[in-house]
């Protein structure tokens, strides 16, 4: 691709229109000969296939056609997913080996911290229980748990958890980090091997989720582990649904093996309007909204134009975020007119 080429991207999101504007804005105001094309749907991105480039989107958004899609687009040799989540960008698995692909990460401890924060609050002061009393008119005081000397594990060890590690400790909990890594991390208490994961999670108060979505990952948290937590304990997942097995936690929560969960992520997404979780009075849920923040766009948009300008300049070293590499990178396919 030559510098004079236009760049055909699409962005594909599931969001408000505003947001959808300043992604549009933004990349035209800092990058020169693109084409930038918006859609809010994956069902509206065929039109699309013969000419993309780049795809911009959350991989989780590509629902069950990755594949097809990556397949079908001639042209598309980079994907910039537009967090740090990678689900459904297997592109070597699709027979798209020469697609790039790079995530933004760096942006997101702040936001999914407080996410995290937020919903342990919540869990342990039972505000749903508090607005149903509000909608109802009723009076009926109750007395909260604290937050102040629990035990929080933080399953995943990387950046957000280290920040939800310093808050958590601000409210004078002991802080435990859960992962493969055997080294010390500062602002944890503790480090427990995920190797033996239901021993590493039996003392705990709250269990917070936020190791990333992989095959290894797949059902992580599951009947066993559940099993081996308090029963007055907390589920925090505000990383991927796929890491919970959610039949194993409904069938814990609903037997008062488990007091309550906070849920952000599900296996499916949207979650279906007839979903048992959504009538369960321990259970409090938010549409994948954890890292989604009014600045989000603007933080994210110095990755994506640098990333713009390395892609072009076919510097694939200078490509922050890089997940997947071709061993060789080729100039997107040209269309007969």
């Amino acid at each position: 691709m030559s510098g004079q080429d236009v760049l055909n991207i699409v962005v594909l999101l599931n969001s408000p229109a505003e947001v959808g504007r300043e992604y549009h804005d933004r990349i035209r105001a800092g990058a020169a000969n693109v084409a930038v094309h918006v859609i809010n749907d994956v069902s509206e991105i065929d039109r699309h296939l013969p000419s993309m480039d780049v795809l911009m989107t959350y991989g989780a958004f590509l629902r069950d056609r990755a594949g097809e899609i990556f397949r079908k687009a001639p042209r598309l040799r980079w994907i910039q997913a537009l967090g740090s989540g990678i689900d459904n960008l297997d592109v070597e698995t699709a027979g798209r080996g020469d697609i790039v692909v790079t995530c933004i990460r760096g942006i997101h401890d702040g936001a999914v911290s407080e996410a995290a924060l937020a919903a342990m609050l919540a869990l342990s002061r039972d505000l749903p229980r508090a607005f149903r009393n509000q909608q109802s008119h009723i009076w009926d005081r109750r007395p909260a748990r604290l937050l102040e000397g629990k035990t929080v594990g933080l399953l995943g060890v990387g950046l957000i958890a280290q920040k939800l590690a310093r808050r958590c400790k601000a409210f004078d909990m002991t802080v435990v980090g859960i992962s493969s890594r055997r080294e010390r991390v500062e602002g944890f208490d503790a480090m427990r091997s995920r190797e033996d994961l239901p021993s590493a999670v039996a003392d705990l108060d709250i269990l917070v989720v936020l190791a990333p979505y992989t095959r290894e990952n797949h059902h992580l948290v599951n009947a066993p582990v559940l099993k081996a937590m308090k029963p007055e304990a907390y589920l925090v997942n505000v990383a991927r649904g796929g890491v919970v097995d959610e039949a194993a936690l409904i069938d814990a929560l609903e037997r008062g093996a488990l007091a309550g969960a906070a849920l952000d992520v599900f296996a499916e997404e949207p979650l279906p309007h007839d979903h048992r979780l959504w009538d369960m009075p321990n259970v409090i849920i938010t549409p994948h909204t954890a890292g989604m923040n009014v600045d989000y766009v603007r933080r994210a948009m110095p990755t994506v134009l640098a990333n713009i300008r390395a892609f072009r300049a076919h510097d694939l070293d200078a490509m922050a975020g890089l997940i997947h590499r071709p061993a060789v990178q080729q100039p997107p396919a040209r269309i007969a007119s």
